[in-house]
């Protein structure tokens, strides 16, 4: 199997962006527009690209195995946990399915919430054609026997300072649904700076929104220990 070879200015980009690394697992910080898996766009996801980085830093003839237990929307920025074993890929999809992976999140909001922190809880469906989601009931029960694809979300969050235009809110993720945060955060009066599908104003220059996956907690699927890892923000992110 042979990959593309890098530019020496994209091997160390993308050599300055992990996190954490060790021979079953990779962390790395996601910049926003970058996706996680193969769409229809044709565009090289992360998995692939670094597939390319590992073979050519550690001149590894053959196939590079790099899972994803996980996946963030292209807009999103943040700590993207790659596995590089099948045991570990195996291991953390159960995790994070069985909530065994605590994320934390940071959102530049267009307002300020109020309250200043809580507990959001409500029934989500997703609209596939417009690829967004929508609150169909408040709370957590019971499910509106008008959706019953509806799945129940849950998040706390909490206000920590604010820049001269926008509001940094703190997320907690307890449920993983589809655009739960930004739909969520919206459904608050807070759209997500860049957000135009939830209701931001105006796009941000570089198309993503202010969305960042800052914090993740786990224990290490082979070697048992506990992992807390940050990522740091955007440069964008001024004043922050």
């Amino acid at each position: 199997m042979e990959y593309r070879q890098l530019t020496q200015e994209e091997f160390d980009d993308l050599a300055g962006r992990i996190l954490y690394e060790d021979n079953h697992l990779l962390v790395v910080n996601k910049r926003a527009g970058e996706i996680t898996q193969g769409d229809k766009t044709g565009d090289e996801p992360l998995t692939e690209t670094y597939k390319a980085f590992i073979a050519q830093r550690d001149a590894k003839p053959g196939r590079v195995f790099l899972g994803l237990p996980h996946r963030l929307d292209r807009p999103v920025s943040g700590l993207c946990l790659l596995a590089k074993t099948s045991k570990a890929l195996e291991r953390l999809a159960a995790m994070f399915r069985d909530g065994g992976v605590h994320k934390t999140y940071w959102a530049l909001c267009c307002a300020l919430p109020d309250p200043r922190e809580g507990l959001l809880e409500g029934w989500l469906a997703r609209n596939e054609q417009q690829n967004k989601s929508f609150i169909v009931a408040a709370g957590s029960a019971p499910k509106p026997a008008r959706y019953p694809e509806a799945k129940l979300a849950r998040l706390r969050y909490r206000y920590l300072r604010s820049t001269d235009r926008y509001h940094l809110v703190e997320v907690e993720l307890l449920t993983g649904r589809h655009h739960q945060i930004r739909c969520q955060l919206a459904h608050l009066g807070c759209p997500i700076k860049g957000d135009l599908k939830y209701g931001a104003p105006r796009s941000n220059p570089d198309g993503g929104i202010s969305l960042h996956a800052r914090r993740i907690r786990f224990v290490h699927p082979v070697r048992q220990t506990e992992m807390d890892l940050t990522a740091p923000l955007p440069s964008s992110w001024k004043g922050l």
